[in-house]
């Protein structure tokens, strides 16, 4: 079984250096993950890539179904994730294509599949959320992008928003006082059911952009995409050397 598992996320639907074996379509209790299981190579480890959004892009933050997608991925034999997911700076040093390995989450979505532990329940279950990231998986990815030679920012607190629209400027400064340093749409869940389920979970988010108010003007999409694109080069070679220290 492959015991790696890599999460695009908006800009890294597809691993471009990723040698595939297989395509797995996985029918989970909780409904359809976002896509089939990819497995494949990668600097010769064996890994498993799933794309949060669809292979298409076509799934919004909100409509993901993050129960399916990490129950697939633990019935697969995953032990560790690796998310990679995009953000908005807050954090004046946090701007567009920085990379940063966050430490601790704020959780403002609502409405979502947030547990696994609400159905023919024998008994209450409750997970100590203290440390949201496994320090394990974080401290890989710093030690890959020092070995990338990759600036990472290391530490931060994300803000999970609702989406699939941006933030109102007001609402940034609210997280801001909450002690936010950037914000995304993609985090909750995620990283509280990886909890759930014993896996190792470390997320690295790219900014895309100044989040509202925090930047000159509005926010521009085409902007956010041309960035992206850009960034990825670095993803890439971060998760290269984070998945084989050579």
């Amino acid at each position: 079984m492959v015991d790696l598992a890599i999460i695009g996320g908006t800009g890294l639907t597809s691993l471009k250096n990723l040698e595939i074996v297989r395509r797995e379509v996985v029918h989970t209790p909780h409904g359809e993950p976002s896509g089939a299981l990819t497995f494949g190579n990668l600097c010769g480890t064996e890994v498993v890539f799933l794309a949060r959004h669809g292979y298409g892009h076509t799934i919004p933050p909100h409509m993901v179904n993050y129960r399916a997608n990490m129950w697939a991925l633990k019935h697969a034999g995953v032990t560790r994730v690796i998310a990679i997911c995009s953000v908005g700076g807050i954090r004046s040093d946090i701007g567009p294509a920085t990379l940063t390995i966050p430490d601790q989450i704020i959780d403002y979505t609502w409405s979502r599949g947030h547990t696994f532990y609400e159905k023919d329940l024998k008994h209450v279950t409750h997970i100590d959320f203290t440390q949201p990231y496994c320090e394990d998986m974080r401290q890989a990815l710093i030690a890959g992008a020092a070995r990338a030679g990759i600036d990472v920012i290391v530490g931060g607190t994300y803000g999970a928003t609702q989406g699939p629209r941006l933030e109102s400027a007001a609402e940034i400064d609210r997280m801001e006082r909450d002690g936010c340093d950037m914000v995304g749409m993609t985090g909750m869940p995620e990283v509280a059911l990886a909890r759930e389920i014993d896996l190792c979970y470390a997320a690295c988010a790219v900014c895309a952009n100044h989040a509202a108010g925090r930047g000159e003007g509005t926010i521009d999409m085409a902007q956010i995409e041309s960035v992206l694109k850009d960034s990825m080069v670095q993803v890439r070679s971060l998760l290269e050397h984070t998945i084989n220290p050579g």
